[in-house]
């Protein structure tokens, strides 16, 4: 029998101090290379420095940010290197999330719904826009594959590949290309095609490392 009634899960005030600090540093409010302040930023998040310790340390574990000897905390700095390797471990985060839609009944419906993103990206207008959308689509990928530990992990190449679309918006817009990669994998995985969706996800992040590492 299912109980109703029952503590209210909430997020820690440190989850949310860190929720707020990985968007700052996705969506470039707080830049690549930026030093983080404490009494600074306490004062602007409105809390005390314990929680804000404690949620910056969060952070400094999933690698956004990086702690130098004697100088303080800094939001990390994506070289071309770092984009590799992020890009490496998205893969693997996507193809796996893919492999276990696919090996559910539900692979026609999480097609269509990738498609309606698709849509909304065909429809977008400034290169951020697109931007946004691409990572909705990403995100939603994995989260359709229903494994908290994928989506845990995804999270952190989230907010990395935000990173690096902002600071180069203007190398990575072509827009009409990265619609139809979208499509062809969403298509892939509401026909059920295990290897073809497998090779359009290497395939894609592929081309992103070179859209993102060409200067």
């Amino acid at each position: 029998m299912t109980n109703f009634i029952e503590p209210l899960v909430q997020q820690s005030t440190p989850s949310i101090i860190a929720d707020k600090l990985r968007q700052a540093i996705g969506h470039g409010e707080l830049k690549p290379g930026t030093q983080l302040g404490e009494a600074d930023l306490a004062r602007k998040l409105g809390v005390s420095r314990g929680p804000l310790r404690e949620g910056m340390q969060r952070l400094t574990q999933e690698g956004l940010l990086v702690a130098i000897r004697n100088r303080g905390l800094f939001v990390v700095d994506m070289t071309p290197e770092d984009v590799r390797d992020m890009y490496l471990a998205r893969e693997a985060v996507e193809r796996a999330a893919a492999r276990k839609i696919l090996e559910g009944d539900d692979h026609a419906a999480a097609g269509d719904e990738l498609l309606l993103v698709v849509d909304r990206m065909a429809a977008a207008i400034t290169p951020a826009e697109v931007g946004e959308v691409d990572i909705t689509f990403h995100e939603r990928l994995v989260e359709l594959a229903r494994s908290p530990r994928l989506s845990r992990i995804h999270q952190t190449f989230i907010t990395e590949t935000r990173m690096c679309i902002h600071a180069l918006e203007e190398t990575y817009s072509a827009s009409e290309v990265r619609v139809e990669e979208h499509r062809a994998l969403a298509t892939a995985i509401r026909a059920g095609d295990l290897q073809l969706t497998d090779e359009l996800v290497m395939a894609h992040m592929d081309d992103a490392i070179e859209r993102l590492t060409t200067r």
